[in-house]
């Protein structure tokens, strides 16, 4: 059965995984290699939207009133509401990233990366370490 806490723990273990990715795209582009660099960052979008997509299936549509129940009973609204000011705005700058990214607007690109990174710090560490699971 699809529980809340369970739901947490894999959209966990994806934001981890999509870390390792992202860090991965950084040390290419230290590394100079550009190529790989965006590529990595394509996966990387791919897999976080379609964990974006995937998470708003079940919250809107299969269970709408699981995590509803699920923040009210683990007092953890307000580790949500924080976590959500990250994670918002920085699902909002990576198709922006993408474009930038691929269309070599460079000056724009590393301008929107420097506030990703930070917006993305935060969701992560909001998300694995402050968000319960069971």
């Amino acid at each position: 059965m699809l529980s809340a806490g369970t739901t947490i723990l894999a959209l966990k273990i994806a934001v981890i995984g999509v870390t390792a990715l992202l860090l991965g795209s950084l040390w290419a582009l230290a590394r100079g290699n550009y190529r790989l660099h965006g590529n990595i960052n394509k996966v990387f979008f791919l897999l976080t939207l379609s964990a974006l997509l995937g998470l708003e299936v079940v919250a809107r549509i299969l269970s709408p009133d699981m995590f509803n129940d699920y923040f009210t009973r683990t007092g953890a609204w307000n580790a949500l509401a924080v976590h959500l000011g990250f994670a918002i705005p920085a699902a909002v700058l990576l198709p922006l990233m993408l474009y930038t990214g691929m269309r070599h607007k460079r000056q724009a690109h590393v301008a929107l990366a420097m506030v990703f990174v930070v917006l993305w710090t935060g969701t992560f560490i909001t998300g694995v370490f402050f968000l319960p699971h069971e």
